[in-house]
């Protein structure tokens, strides 16, 4: 009796690995280490899109017309199932279009480009401050659901990255609830695409230490970051230029360094603080980065990006227009350059779809609308040069490809 009571046991045993199994695939991407990763900002709507959000982040002030608009740089869309009629005009008097983030054809499209030219996966960006609004967070549950099935059709890697700009200190229970939700209502996790890191579930949060006034702070922080290690996640924390010595950019108080010994990630933000003339700047940083990071034990995740420019978002004070020339691709490629030969393992690409900042590495236009609006070209380069480079950028990345100073040739 005692022995067909082990056997049932053990074929229980048996049953329940099987079913715990079924429930937790294994993860496609176990490590974050050796993958370049683009942030994807996912918040462009359209009037008519279905989100009933205008058109936002096109939009200035509520309007979305020549002389009024937040972009700098103008998508390509002639690859697009679904595109948008807009106020702006081409040179030959037709008119201008644009895409929304919220439909899935838009998704699927991105996502196939990032596997047909190399990139591994993205960062979703879920800002707190929009999850406070029923709208906003629908809108993104469906963008982060039309990406983990993108993901899933081309074998690309998914991970959320909370994004607490703007968020008041009460807010930290908006992240915790939405995770939460993520992981039993969307069941996230039962995705193999989403990314681990350290044998665990990645979850990115950006914003910490900056000195820029912000309404959280290290309080805040430590409870986000505690919740989701208790939650079993591995955590990225995304940080300031000089968060290691605590100095411009940075909040001067030690407590930023105690919490990033406790993540699995440290992620600065490069982005607008050098261009090509003083990048060299970012070498010696970039090393002393990686030594702290490899004596406290936890990874680095550098930015890198292709240019800059908002002078449309900041209504003409910025001038001028591209404040951060891209130079055909040869800024972005001196920063590969710099982090791979320092040794960094992971790159976070700065941002996939960001034309508010001239930041897009996807495919943007180099016949732009005229009129009020200034617009920047991709300065007649193919469209897709920084999509190739990214990939380029993963092949020297994975020792596919030499890395060199000079930047490849796109055949």
């Amino acid at each position: 009796m005692k022995t067909k009571a082990i056997l049932l046991l053990a074929a229980c045993g048996v049953l329940f690995c099987a079913v715990a199994c079924a429930r937790e695939p294994r993860p496609r991407y176990p490590s974050a280490e050796g993958l370049v990763m683009a942030g994807y900002q996912g918040w462009f709507n359209a009037e008519g899109d279905g989100a009933d959000l205008g058109w936002k982040h096109f939009q200035k002030d509520g309007q979305f017309r020549p002389g009024m608009c937040t972009i700098d740089l103008w998508p390509d869309v002639s690859e697009y199932q679904r595109t948008y009629k807009t106020a702006f005009r081409m040179a030959d008097g037709s008119p201008a279009r644009v895409f929304s983030s919220h439909d899935r054809s838009t998704t699927f499209l991105h996502f196939r480009w990032m596997k047909e030219y190399g990139i591994d996966g993205v960062f979703m960006q879920r800002f707190v401050v929009s999850l406070k609004r029923e709208k906003g967070r629908t809108n993104y549950n469906d963008i982060l659901t039309n990406a983990l099935s993108a993901a899933r059709k081309y074998d690309r890697a998914v991970c959320v990255m909370y994004d607490l700009s703007g968020m008041n200190p009460e807010d930290v229970r908006v992240l915790t609830d939405d995770w939460k939700s993520l992981v039993s209502e969307m069941k996230i996790l039962d995705n193999p695409q989403y990314l681990h890191h350290n044998g665990k579930p990645l979850v990115a949060v950006w914003g910490v230490g900056f000195n820029d006034r912000r309404k959280y702070g290290f309080d805040e922080a430590e409870k986000i970051v505690s919740f989701l290690k208790e939650q079993g996640c591995s955590v990225l924390l995304g940080v300031p230029t000089h968060w290691r010595d605590l100095s411009m950019d940075t909040i001067p108080d030690e407590r930023l360094l105690d919490i990033l010994r406790s993540v699995d990630i440290v992620h600065p933000w490069f982005v607008g603080r050098f261009n090509n003339e003083s990048y060299g700047l970012c070498r010696e940083i970039v090393r002393q980065d990686l030594a702290w990071c490899r004596a406290a034990g936890v990874d680095y995740m550098p930015v890198l990006y292709p240019g800059f420019s908002w002078y449309n978002l900041q209504g003409g004070v910025a001038a001028p227009v591209n404040q951060i020339p891209r130079l055909g691709g040869r800024f972005f490629w001196k920063q590969v350059h710099t982090c791979l030969g320092e040794g960094a393992r992971m790159l976070y690409l700065a941002m996939f779809d960001e034309i508010d900042e001239g930041t897009a590495f996807f495919k943007c236009a180099n016949e732009v609308p005229v009129g009020e609006s200034p617009f920047l070209s991709f300065e007649g380069v193919p469209s897709d040069r920084y999509l190739w480079l990214a990939g380029m950028a993963g092949k020297a990345l994975c020792g596919e490809i030499s890395l060199t100073e000079e930047m490849p040739e796109q055949k």
